[in-house]
């Protein structure tokens, strides 16, 4: 196996090291030591015609599933025998199997042990209550899209999680003791989380990039994963770096990927800023 090549980057805090390459994924995940990585959180291109800057996201369907399937078996060799692939994946209405036949194009190299609904807007009606965004949709035929797919691989579909790590309280704690599973007060969440986008002012400005998801997401994937059993976090479609924030704000080691040096920058611009906390706290502590 070649080499890892010279990281365009690497930051350090504490115990953590943040390593960043300027690359093709396939290539950088060709060359990751096997079984040297604990957890991967990524959303890749979708081939729906999104204006990146430097990827054609309108390839031909066919050559773009054996591509999926290609990064998704480097990444695979390099996950943990526990390790987990969170995949995030989209659609527009008029692709709706978008998401499926990306899903589908990683099972011979994967287990699919969960799936976890992003939910970014949600309307609930006995409250009357609307919250969260989403991209309104003009159409007689097609609902607003307020949901995207978390795909949860697994080497064997047997990875444990901690599941109460991001759980809920009950809300009537009266019976509690009656199960044992309910002493801790939380119940598991279950597959369908709501996490908004943060508000933004300037699209240009504060998301200069057409797909993102918010860190807030790569974290609870991460402490479902279970912290205690994370090492080291990829992600090889790196964007804005929202996973890496997740990372400098757990205090986890963390190797991202990005073939647009303009997103990298920006990402590193984006964990430097969420490390400066954590540096000063450690400092503190001292």
């Amino acid at each position: 196996m070649p080499s890892l090549p010279e990281p365009h980057t690497t930051l350090k805090a504490g115990r953590a090291t943040f390593r960043f390459y300027l690359g093709d994924c396939l290539d950088i995940l060709e060359r990751l030591p096997r079984r040297s990585i604990d957890a991967i959180v990524t959303s890749p291109p979708y081939n729906l015609g999104i204006r990146y800057r430097s990827y054609d996201d309108t390839i031909p369907r066919e050559q773009y599933l054996k591509w999926t399937g290609d990064w998704v078996a480097r990444a695979a060799a390099a996950l943990t025998p526990g390790g987990s692939l969170f995949l995030n994946v989209g659609g527009k209405p008029t692709d709706p199997w978008t998401a499926i036949d990306i899903a589908q194009a990683a099972r011979p190299y994967l287990q699919l042990q969960n799936t976890i609904h992003w939910i970014k807007s949600i309307a609930i009606d006995q409250k009357d209550l609307a919250v969260g965004h989403y991209k309104p949709i003009n159409s007689r035929r097609f609902l607003h899209d307020c949901h995207e797919f978390i795909f949860h691989f697994t080497p064997d579909g047997t990875t444990p999680l901690d599941r109460q790590a991001i759980g809920v309280r009950y809300q009537d704690p009266s019976n509690i003791g009656r199960w044992q599973v309910a002493s801790s007060g939380v119940r598991c969440r279950g597959n369908t989380w709501f996490i908004p986008y943060e508000t933004i002012q300037n699209r240009e400005k504060d998301r200069p990039h057409p797909a993102t998801f918010p860190p807030r997401l790569p974290e609870m994937c991460l402490r479902l994963h279970g912290l205690d059993r994370v090492g080291t976090v990829a992600d090889p479609f790196l964007g804005l770096g929202s996973t890496a924030v997740a990372c400098a704000q757990l205090g986890v080691s963390f190797i991202g990927i990005e073939m647009d040096e303009g997103y990298l920058k920006e990402a590193l611009a984006r964990t430097q800023a969420a490390l400066e906390p954590a540096t000063r706290r450690a400092h503190r502590s001292h």
